[in-house]
């Protein structure tokens, strides 16, 4: 029962940083401030009141429309609310209260709003991935006192956590960089700064899985888009979103997936 209730409290506080995460992806990339002016219907301009602002249940309470002009309300406004929602209320069943769950909630709302923005402005904001490759490089020496073991390979293979973090940012950056450098249409300057940015907050190995898994699913989309008639070769797709979605899975299930393919592997070798 107490669990059931954190775990709400987890969704509630979740869905209210998604809130927030919708203004940053409307306004971070126009340039303008995330304070100010205060909320504000798109149809007539007018001030949304504080009663309509509830995550989530405002949007249904109001159908989805302005209180004042009917005009419709983006449903992504409340989409991205209980996604992070659900994501955050993941990260408390996983890891109970504590840092791992602040850091790994950070980490989950940065990857959301990456991906917003990315599908809508097909932009990576040096202002969201700088100041996160800086907090995480402050961070890089400390992940074991933060809950965060990283071992490389094997238990007996030890390096330090800031080695293993300089060198999963530096590999996954080296690794994009040179896909930019054979292919330049195919990948932005944003998605290599992204990729140095994960390998920081994930180290090895959570950075494969995040990698294997964007690619995976990029390839996926973009195969399933020809077929379908829905985008032809030339056409550029963002691939943020797909670099997030693999950060979010390793985030959630990156120790569980590694655990599985190794088992699967020794089964079937063995």
């Amino acid at each position: 029962m107490i669990e059931t209730i954190f775990s709400l409290f987890a969704f509630g506080f979740g869905a209210c940083v998604g809130s927030f995460l919708n203004v940053v992806a409307d306004r971070l990339p126009t340039g303008q401030s995330l304070v100010t002016p205060r909320s504000h219907c798109q149809g007539c301009g007018r001030p949304i009141h504080t009663r309509d602002l509830v995550p989530v249940l405002s949007y249904l309470w109001l159908r989805g429309r302005c209180r004042h002009c009917s005009v419709r309300i983006s449903p992504r406004l409340i989409a991205v609310e209980i996604l992070t929602g659900a994501l955050f209320a993941a990260l408390y069943l996983k890891h109970g209260w504590g840092a791992p769950v602040v850091i790994t909630s950070a980490g989950v709302a940065l990857l959301v709003a990456v991906a917003v923005i990315d599908i809508e402005h097909r932009l990576i904001p040096n202002h969201i991935v700088i100041p996160a490759v800086i907090v995480l490089l402050v961070l890089a020496a400390t992940w074991p006192e933060l809950g965060f073991e990283r071992a490389l390979f094997f238990e007996h293979v030890h390096i330090s956590s800031l080695a293993n973090s300089l060198a999963a940012g530096a590999g996954a950056f080296i690794l994009f960089l040179a896909v930019k450098a054979v292919y330049p249409a195919g990948m932005g300057a944003g998605d290599v700064k992204m990729a140095g940015m994960l390998g920081l907050l994930l180290g090895y190995p959570g950075i494969v899985v995040a990698l294997w898994t964007a690619v995976v699913l990029g390839g996926v989309l973009a195969v399933g888009l020809l077929v379908l008639g829905g985008r032809s070769r030339k056409d550029a797709m963002p691939f943020g979103p797909f670099l997030s979605a693999g950060g979010l899975l390793a985030l959630l299930a990156g120790k569980e997936i590694l655990d599985l393919y190794f088992a699967t592997a020794d089964r079937l070798l063995g």
